[in-house]
């Protein structure tokens, strides 16, 4: 009677632990959906433009220009909360973009040549057409010329958003092909914001620092040590340097990203052969009773796989993945709560529409698909790439339309490009009626050219030649 009393208790204790773990997977599912960061941002972004337009909501755009001063001693920073978000918050923003970039460039679609040419030609593309067509508007007007750089970006989290509605209809050549194009489109904006919009005149004694910091950082990363703190401390430095220099303080995060290991202190077989020996030790530890409170040896066993798993683990892994949930559901809201507020006025255009409009609308909702399409085009007929396995010219039309939803880098650099704030206002009007109309057309584009259930590819068929090859037991 008591056996069965025990075998009810052990059956009762698997069903409590298998519900606690899917509800932890559905939570870190949720954490981590691309889905969700966009639905968030475009529900700040929305609650900032009511907030904006309203007569009683206008107090909301002035809090964000409250002086918020850093003071230790002698040594200050003094700055507006909007600036803090746009210069420090989005330096994080920017070091964890800046992690993706280099996981991309190591193992995912940037990896190698082969792989890596469609999104990068895709992306330039993207990234050409629509600048010249802003320019073609604006042209003769040095003071709206500057913003040549707003429709040329792709902001990824609404992109894989509108794809999400979608399910199991897109095929997955789309949704690595948009990534990997997000990614490279990403490194792209972060060039040009570096060399084309510095904040004020450069000072190289500050820059000089800037070198000498990432100098010790590399050495440190060459090393292998794998203390955050090491990395973390200097970082703040050198993005203070950074500020100082003249350009654009966000630009210290991707440096940071840079030098953080890509590896662990381990190889994977040394890991699992340690980890195999200690789960039998436990095993053996347990006699089928785990008690771990009580036994110190269980205790032991536990911390030693810890320290294995810790010691595998790569130190940019663990930063992107602690981000993640810090950069979708804080930094990029706040982001998008302080710069997205303007007066959504539809009067000012009435009479003949600003240029400033006509560049913004025509280069992201027009020169943005048409470079992502001609691009990949030109590369695949030419030899240089492959299309996406899976996926048809309509269906690679379709996602390039996507690439026109430019929110959150678009307003990021509206906001560097125009010292009037009429000009700054009526780009951000501008950005966000395209980058709406955009994924609008985007769904309807995907949609109508993914008819019923798309074949899902596998791993065999997304992974690189060599690494089939080798599963296989074939590589020389």
């Amino acid at each position: 009677m008591a056996t069965g009393h025990i075998e009810d208790y052990r059956d009762d204790e698997s069903i409590t632990v298998h519900r606690n773990m899917e509800i932890l997977h559905t939570f870190n599912s949720f954490l981590h959906n691309e889905a969700t960061g966009g639905i968030l941002l475009l529900i700040c972004a929305v609650t900032a433009v009511i907030m904006a337009t309203i007569p009683e909501g206008q107090w909301f755009d002035r809090m964000w220009d409250t002086s918020a001063s850093l003071s230790i001693g002698s040594f200050s920073i003094d700055m507006t909360l909007r600036n803090w978000i746009n210069d420090a918050l989005m330096a994080v923003f920017f070091f964890y973009v800046g992690l993706e970039i280099k996981r991309e460039m190591l193992v995912g679609q940037l990896s190698s040549i082969r792989r890596s040419i469609l999104p990068i030609m895709a992306a330039l593309g993207g990234m050409i057409v629509p600048a010249l067509i802003y320019t073609l508007f604006n042209h003769g007007n040095p003071e709206m010329a500057h913003g040549w750089g707003i429709p040329m970006a792709t902001d990824i989290a609404f992109a894989i958003g509108v794809l999400s509605i979608l399910g199991s209809r897109v095929p997955a050549g789309i949704k690595i092909f948009l990534t990997a194009l997000a990614i490279a489109d990403d490194l792209g904006a972060i060039i040009v914001l570096a060399i084309f919009y510095p904040t004020h005149a450069l000072h190289l004694s500050y820059l000089l620092y800037v070198v000498l910091i990432m100098a010790v950082l590399y050495l440190f990363s060459r090393c292998h040590i794998r203390s955050r703190l090491l990395y973390i401390l200097p970082g703040l430095v050198m993005w203070y340097f950074t500020y100082k220099s003249g350009v654009h303080a966000t630009i210290s995060g991707v440096l940071l990203a840079m030098v953080i290991p890509s590896r662990g202190n381990i190889n994977e077989i040394k890991f699992q052969t340690k980890v195999n020996y200690l789960l039998k030790k436990f095993r053996v530890a347990s006699n089928g009773e785990v008690h771990v409170l009580a036994s110190p040896e269980q205790q032991h066993i536990i911390h030693s796989m810890e320290e294995e798993i810790h010691k595998v683990d790569p130190l940019m892994h663990i930063f992107e993945s602690r981000l993640h949930p810090a950069v979708t559901f804080l930094i990029m809201p706040l982001f998008a709560l302080s710069n997205a507020g303007v007066a959504f006025d539809l009067g000012v255009f009435s009479g003949s529409i600003p240029t400033i409009t006509s560049g913004i609308f025509f280069g992201l909702l027009i020169g943005k698909p048409a470079g992502i399409f001609l691009f990949s085009l030109l590369s695949i007929k030419c030899g240089m790439a492959q299309k996406p396995q899976g996926v048809s010219w309509k269906q690679l039309a379709a996602a390039g339309v996507l690439g026109g939803i430019g929110f959150t880098m678009s307003i990021f650099v509206n906001g560097l490009s125009f010292s009037d704030p009429v000009l700054t206002d009526l780009g951000k009007i501008s950005i966000l009626l395209t980058s709406v109309t955009a994924a609008i057309a985007g769904l309807i584009a995907v949609a109508a050219t993914c008819r019923g259930k798309a074949t899902q590819l596998t791993a065999a068929d997304i992974l690189p030649a060599k690494t089939n090859r080798i599963k296989h037991g074939n590589v020389k």
